[in-house]
């Protein structure tokens, strides 16, 4: 292949990036690459190319593809070319890659080798199946991994589960004055076998329905209020929004994410918890 030749296809390969016909841009990347695989602007090729499949969720060729952008780009400095290899190797569980990549990014990771498993704070995922999309709190295991710690009410989601999530936020959400980014999912990463039920509870007071979601919190399972719920449309949930710990007494649907045996037992000793004010009922599984 004639340099001039290159040229006019890293041109189409531009004007199909533009047009977001990104298995058609990656192609031509690709195949200037494999002629000229070290030029100068080679660098830009490579992650451009491996960008295309990512968007593509072709996590292979965007594995593959991203490793040899690593390879030409600066060490710790914030590269992006680290950044979307270390979500390519997370999803092809190479930790030995992944690890590097966060390292090469300028990422700070525990000692050990394998799966990384840190504490990377708190954020929130924009869960997203079937076209259904739940915004949802998470733990942060790593720079991509984070496991869900609301009782979602997405069908066929639960609580527990781990989601591989993009690195750019999609809006943010603001708790007690302390701001987090909202990530698009791009994957669920490993299951959660806790079942979903849910529940109707009656609680007198506010602090009856506190005690109800930290007593499962103890025992590793979720409880999540209907009040805490908000339906907000695409647009708006891309914005910043202002967090309320909404806890009021009544009665209410609760969501629980337990064995139901171990469920009905800690609702009993829950209502068991005082002589007044805290009943329950019709406890179901939904998912």
């Amino acid at each position: 292949m004639r340099k001039s030749e290159a040229g006019q296809l890293i041109k189409q390969a531009r004007e199909a990036w533009q047009a977001e016909e990104w298995l058609r841009a990656a192609g031509l990347y690709e195949q200037v690459l494999a002629h000229f695989p070290d030029e100068k602007p080679s660098a830009d090729w490579w992650y451009d190319a491996a960008l295309a499949h990512k968007f593509l969720r072709n996590w292979a060729k965007a594995y593959e593809l991203g490793r040899e952008a690593a390879a030409r780009a600066p060490r710790g400095e914030g590269d992006p070319a680290f950044w979307n290899l270390g979500i390519a190797a997370t999803i092809q569980r190479d930790w030995a890659t992944a690890r590097d990549a966060w390292a090469g990014f300028g990422i700070e990771l525990p000692d050990g080798e394998g799966e990384i498993v840190g504490s990377f704070g708190n954020a929130c995922v924009r869960l997203d199946t079937g076209g259904e999309r739940e915004v949802v709190w998470i733990e942060r295991l790593c720079p991509t991994r984070g496991r869900v710690v609301n009782v979602p009410v997405t069908g066929g989601r639960r609580y527990g589960e781990i989601v591989v999530h993009d690195g750019e936020p999609k809006g943010e959400r603001i708790l007690d004055g302390v701001t987090f980014p909202v990530f698009d999912e791009l994957l669920l990463f490993e299951a959660s076998e806790l079942p979903t039920l849910e529940v109707t509870v009656a609680a007198g007071e506010a602090d009856d329905l506190r005690a109800l979601l930290e007593l499962f919190g103890e025992h590793g399972y979720g409880a999540e209020p209907a009040s805490g719920v908000r339906v907000l449309c695409a647009c708006c949930s891309e914005g910043t929004h202002q967090q309320e710990r909404n806890l009021p007494a009544g009665a209410q649907t609760v969501s629980l994410a337990a064995p139901e045996e171990d469920a009905r037992r800690l609702l009993a000793q829950w209502a068991d918890g005082t002589a007044i004010g805290r009943s329950w009922s019709g406890l179901a599984a939904v998912g």
